[in-house]
Parts: structure tokens; sequence; C-alpha cells
């Protein structure tokens, strides 16, 4: 029995140390990076009933090995704001996390942007600029098309 102390501890070493190192060059983008990886999909706007309020949908898909965070958002229509949902309740947040190897995904009746105080009316087949702000990657710029009001996304969402 105490031969295998010995050697059980040999064998956890080796395999400790072979998780470490190897980790800092940036070429790995995979799940095993230190970083995130982002990138944003299934992205719309539901053309607004009223003209002052709007709401955005999109994906934040995270293929990398760290957790981030959306922080803020802004666009030239207007305010917007990160909204949580939670048992039908929505309330502004500072933050959403994207979870490494997960993702964020802001839905109709979930989590979404909120766009306020509109300088002008997002209309159906018209696009909407936003860029969108990371705790700890760098910022993306994405084009929102505008979908009719009833909208519902068949995939994605």
């Amino acid at each position: 029995m105490r031969r295998t102390g010995p050697a059980a501890l040999a064998i956890a070493g080796a395999l400790a140390l072979a998780g470490c190192g190897g980790g800092e060059s940036g070429s790995d983008s995979g799940s095993g990076s230190g970083k995130a990886d982002l990138s944003v999909g299934s992205a719309y706007i539901p053309q607004p009933m009223s003209g002052d309020m709007a709401a955005g949908f999109l994906t934040v898909t995270n293929k990398g090995g760290a957790d981030d965070e959306l922080t803020g958002v802004t666009s030239d229509i207007g305010r917007v704001t990160v909204h949580r949902t939670v048992d039908g309740a929505m309330r502004e947040v500072e933050s959403l996390e994207i979870p490494a190897g997960g993702r964020l995904e802001l839905r109709s009746g979930g989590d979404h942007l909120m766009f306020e105080q509109l300088k002008r009316k997002p209309k159906e087949g018209q696009t909407v600029s936003v860029e969108l702000r990371f705790a700890r990657s760098a910022p993306v710029t994405v084009r929102m098309p505008v979908k009719p009001a009833t909208y519902t996304p068949k995939t994605g969402h």
C-alpha cells in the first residue's frame, strides 16, 4: 500500500503540471484559452408599437475559456439599457454574464435590450446599429434588422 502512495502522487503531480503552461499563446481561441471569444448572432428589433420605446434581441456566444459580461450598449437612435426579466418582471441591470463556453440569449419574454427616448422610430426593413460593450472583450458593432412587430424567430432563440 505504501508503494502506490508515492506513485499516485507522482502521477497527480504530472497531471497538474500538464494543465499548466501553454495557455498564454493568443492563438488558442477554443474552450481551453484564458480569454473570452465572443460572436453575436440572431439580432433583431421588432418594429415598435409606440414611438418612444423599442426592444432588441440577440445572442452572444462565448467560445472562449473565460467568462465575460455585457456591460453596456449604445446606439444613435436613442438610449439603450440592459434588462433582466425574472418571473415576468423586468428591471434594468448594469451587466449580464456571458459564461465561458456558453451564451447569453436576449429574447422576447426574457432578458433584452431596451431602446428608450428614441430619436426616430425604427421601421420594418431598416437596420439599427448598436455597439455592445463588454467587461473584458473589445466592443462589437452589430447591425440589427427591424422586423415586423409580431416577428418570432424560427432559430437562435
